[in-house]
């Protein structure tokens, strides 16, 4: 299985890799390249950005070690409950998950849980040994290349929300996340501190 995925993810890429070298061309047709482009990786996903809360100090205060036991124990608490909301683990870098869901509702049920279970955690873990999670959601249109990654305004103002802009237990979203969540019964309150690419972010009440 990984052998094939890698092999779509390198297709993928050598065929964006073509198109952008072709658009870079003097004389290039941009505007009939760029449509290529959005057609062959053009999908629609509630894209989610985690961040675990004052990870850094702990490793400077903690160290290396501390470090992989936290990184260890979040993915094992987190990536059960990304799969059984049909979530796809895009990346994992350092404290940091990147996801994308088919719709918003399953983006927002499954950072719901996320924060639920890791409240839970956390009621008999010494503060050092706490992980608190910080989550950005966005929805829209992305260049989704093979399953390795995705690019698109939503994509950077979920990240924003999420890495730099959440507190510890809080739940982010953009503006289009809200408006594709009104069947979902939960509720939101807006926040002063809007990232750039999104007319309003909201804070989910769970």
């Amino acid at each position: 299985m990984a052998f094939k995925r890698s092999i779509f993810a390198s297709a993928s890429e050598d065929r964006l890799e073509n198109l952008v070298l072709e658009r870079l061309k003097p004389g290039a047709d941009k505007e009939k390249i760029d449509a290529r482009i959005w057609d062959l990786f053009g999908e629609v996903w509630c894209i989610m950005f985690t961040d675990l809360s004052g990870f850094s100090r702990g490793v400077e205060k903690f160290g290396i070690i501390h470090f992989l036991q936290t990184i260890h124990e979040s993915e094992r608490v987190l990536v059960p409950i990304i799969e059984d909301h049909d979530g796809i683990l895009l990346k994992s870098e350092g404290d940091s998950f990147l996801v994308i869901f088919r719709n918003v509702a399953k983006g927002l049920q499954a950072a719901i849980r996320m924060q639920k279970e890791l409240l839970e955690y956390n009621k008999d873990k010494i503060p050092e040994e706490k992980i608190l999670l910080c989550v950005g959601l966005g929805y829209g249109k992305v260049l989704k290349i093979g399953d390795s990654d995705v690019f698109g305004s939503e994509v950077n103002t979920a990240s924003k929300l999420g890495e730099d802009t959440a507190e510890a237990g809080e739940i982010l979203i953009t503006q289009t996340v809200f408006e594709n969540a009104q069947e979902t019964g939960l509720k939101f309150e807006p926040i002063k501190d809007v990232p750039a690419g999104t007319q309003g972010a909201f804070r989910v009440i769970y």
